[in-house]
């Protein structure tokens, strides 16, 4: 078959990869002129910043994609585990601080929570073997499901005697019914905040990531994503697929389908996709170029996909339908080359506030932030240093920081020009040196602001990640994989499903395999002997 994939952003470039090697012609259109889509990069004076994903998580999710395309993890990617995994520091500010380094490993795990809350030991290990069990029928049931055949979803149904309960409760309540510790609250439902959720709206079947960052443990990639995504590229182009920069797509070809079931019994449908328009994304006045296709994967925004390139009459997903759509949040992101070590801050930082409800609400809270009031002040924050473990990616005796702000999609702050961009920047910063007690000897400094994720990605709001993974919008809930509308249209990407982060960019490249083969089963496909 002929391919169109639109975006060369992980999901874009695994499904290239994927299907090239499955033996189809792809082409893969990508508006920028660099591949890795929000797993973004900025170079300068031998500073090398990751602008997106930092944190390797799920790694049997990699090497299972990797061995579906004849190679491994190990051979494309120079992994490092890190230990501690990251460290914590919670409090209200400078005097009222607790720092926590989350070790890696069960057993170090317990004697951490045993010695910040007697009985948490023990508590954390049946903890952690209910993370796994979610895992498991997560890998098992959902998350690889195109859940196109009713019989895979009674069998996600059925997967296990706690699954009520896990998707009736909140991340937020099911930990703090088992534990008394703020921070080791704050340690087991922060990963909500980076599947783009209140963790007091996510699914307790969420707690699954405690199994992967606390037993498993958090590698990291030498060279950042940007090395995973050049995996990903070398990759796809080996297996034959072609790649186009700077090639903006305009419009998805549809064509109507005629009669009540159309070419081949395609019950419902009103179109079928017949291939795209596109042009010089560096030229407004460049011609429009057509290019047939037997199917069409946008791997774009899901949002931009369906109210922009979707001819309307055959839009699945029209505007009106995202008012109900709870979206994830946004960021302001800010990279720093710094002079010196920076000894007091680890690979990854997280700085949780005592107050951390206030952040969350600033955040998540519809009408709770503005633009004039858009955080409270201190708020809760996230600094990578992956000079810590990659001498790569700054120039000696320096460090690289990337700090994360998540901050509300919805309030309408612009870019890294809008001076209040700037001002929330300052203040991380300053809280940095507050909090960590390091002077901050800065030479080089980048910013990125909410609006900036809608200029350079079409991001729904000005987010980060794309829609929020509260239930309604998780596994069979989540939009995707494929248009009811049209056939041959198919969505692949964190605003798809099953979700946000690169391993599932991975699983929906991989979905995109089951949905042109015809394949309605749950879990990961058969491995090449």
């Amino acid at each position: 078959m002929r391919v169109t994939i639109i975006g060369a952003g992980a999901a874009g470039l695994a499904s290239a990869a994927l299907l090239a090697r499955e033996g189809h012609d792809v082409h893969v259109l990508e508006r920028g002129s660099r591949i890795g889509g929000r797993a973004g990069r900025i170079e300068q004076d031998g500073y090398l910043w990751d602008t997106g994903p930092s944190w390797y998580l799920m790694p049997e999710v990699y090497d299972h994609f990797f061995r579906l395309l004849g190679t491994s993890a190990r051979e494309e990617l120079d992994l490092r585990l890190l230990d501690p995994g990251y460290r914590v520091l919670s409090g209200s500010g400078p005097g009222d601080l607790n720092a926590v380094d989350v070790p890696h490993g069960r057993e170090a795990v317990a004697r951490l929570f045993e010695s910040l809350e007697p009985g948490a030991g023990a508590a954390i290990g049946h903890y952690l073997d209910s993370s796994r069990e979610a895992l498991e029928v997560s890998l098992g049931y959902f998350l690889y499901n195109p859940f196109s055949a009713p019989s895979s979803l009674r069998g996600a149904l059925g997967s296990s005697p706690d699954l009520t309960r896990w998707l009736a409760t909140s991340l937020w309540m099911f930990a703090g019914q088992r534990f008394d510790s703020p921070v080791l609250r704050q340690i087991l439902t922060y990963p909500g905040i980076f599947l783009g959720a209140d963790p007091r709206k996510a699914p307790a079947i969420y707690h699954l990531m405690s199994q992967i960052d606390l037993d498993e443990g958090v590698l990291y990639p030498r060279g950042g994503f940007t090395g995973v995504m050049a995996a990903l590229e070398r990759l796809a182009r080996q297996a034959g697929a072609r790649i186009t920069l700077n090639a903006e797509v305009t419009e998805i070809g549809v064509s109507p389908v005629r009669g009540p079931w159309g070419p081949g019994g395609l019950r419902g449908r009103k179109g079928v996709a017949r291939g795209v328009a596109w042009r010089d994304a560096r030229d407004e006045k460049a011609p429009v170029r057509r290019e047939r296709a037997d199917a069409v994967i946008s791997a774009a925004d899901l949002h931009h996909t369906e109210t922009a390139l979707v001819p309307a009459r055959y839009r699945t997903y029209p505007e009106r339908t995202w008012r109900r759509t709870a979206p994830g949040p946004s960021a302001v992101l800010v990279m720093l080359g710094v002079r010196g070590e920076v000894p007091q801050l680890g690979h990854h930082t997280l700085m949780f506030t005592t107050d951390w409800e206030a952040s969350l609400d600033a955040v998540f809270t519809a009408g709770a932030a503005s633009h004039a009031d858009p955080l409270p002040d201190p708020t809760s924050l996230y600094v990578c240093k992956p000079s810590a473990t990659d001498d790569g990616v700054a120039p000696g005796g320096r460090s690289n920081l990337f700090v994360l702000v998540p901050v509300s999609g919805e309030i309408g702050l612009g870019g890294a020009e809008d001076p209040q961009v700037q001002a929330i920047a300052d203040r991380a910063v300053q809280q940095i040196v507050d909090w960590a007690g390091a002077e901050l000897d800065v030479e080089a400094r980048h910013v990125i602001g909410p609006a900036d994720f809608g200029r350079d990605y079409h991001s729904w709001k000005d987010g980060m990640l794309g829609p929020a993974h509260v239930l309604r919008q998780s596994a069979m809930f989540r939009r995707g994989p494929a248009s009811r509308t049209v056939a041959g249209l198919y969505y692949a990407g964190g605003t798809a499903t099953p979700g946000v982060g690169v391993p599932m960019c991975l699983i929906s490249a991989e979905l995109m395999v089951k949905m042109l083969r015809g394949d309605r089963s749950p879990g990961p496909l058969p491995e090449p002997v």
